[in-house]
């Protein structure tokens, strides 16, 4: 199965596919992942994040289930390439991980209906919306903690998975910290994207961040951070 990548190779950001069995081809050229510089698989013009959208996230937290999906915003300046350092605020006296499934749209869409939301829809991708939880509980709304700049890593590359059952990790240090499945999400992705596109218009490029499921939790400086998904890869970063 073939993904789709971006990368920096002398100098030049260059784009192609990547597989398992033969690393990434872009123009002709067969290159190794370790060979070239990752960068995130896509320029979003927005990052659209659900919060609590796991079933058992919403009991572990003790909170009912939402209606509606929670819509938050993460800047584009909070991007963060995969392998990249996460930066440990000075402001900030708790840094968490949250290991999430992300879709990103293929085609400019408004006023989706869910069973049209694949049609939109170029892949899938992992995501960590790092988050710094002592100012998200003092400033209530969530627009600082979320959005400091390095808070929005993602990649390794995009893939086209069924997201409905897909198994999602995180790990840190080496230990699993979180370990569930997509078919415990609260709204699931075309629901998600009928939602969110009946809100705002969603471009090429744009990325939705799922939700995370139980089990978040602090990082520290120097910890290593992997989110793995089932068909995607290990999106991995350090915090610094």
């Amino acid at each position: 199965m073939e993904m789709i990548v971006r990368f920096m190779k002398d100098g030049i950001v260059r784009g192609g596919s990547y597989s398992v069995e033969n690393g990434i081809i872009s123009g002709g050229e067969l290159l190794k992942p370790e060979e070239v510089f990752l960068l995130p698989p896509c320029q979003p013009t927005k990052i659209v994040c659900v919060g609590l959208n796991y079933v058992k996230h919403a009991q572990e937290l003790k909170m009912p289930l939402p209606e509606e999906p929670i819509l938050f915003l993460k800047p584009p300046s909070a991007i963060l390439a995969p392998s990249g350092q996460i930066i440990y605020p000075s402001s900030s006296q708790q840094l968490d991980y949250e290991g999430e499934l992300a879709v990103v749209i293929g085609k400019r869409c408004k006023n989706i209906q869910a069973e049209e939301a694949e049609k939109y829809i170029l892949g899938y991708t992992c995501f960590n919306d790092v988050t710094a939880r002592d100012l998200q509980r003092i400033d209530v709304q969530w627009t600082r903690a979320k959005s400091f700049d390095t808070f929005a890593p993602f990649g390794p590359w995009i893939a086209k998975i069924d997201p409905s059952d897909a198994d999602i990790e995180t790990r840190v240090n080496g230990n699993v910290v979180q370990k569930s499945n997509t078919s415990d999400l609260i709204f699931n992705v075309p629901q998600l994207v009928q939602f969110i596109s009946g809100v705002m218009t969603l471009e090429p490029g744009d990325v939705i961040a799922t939700g995370t499921p139980p089990g978040v939790g602090q990082l520290q400086k120097g910890d290593a951070l992997e989110v793995e998904i089932e068909g995607i890869g290990v999106l991995k970063n350090t915090v610094v």
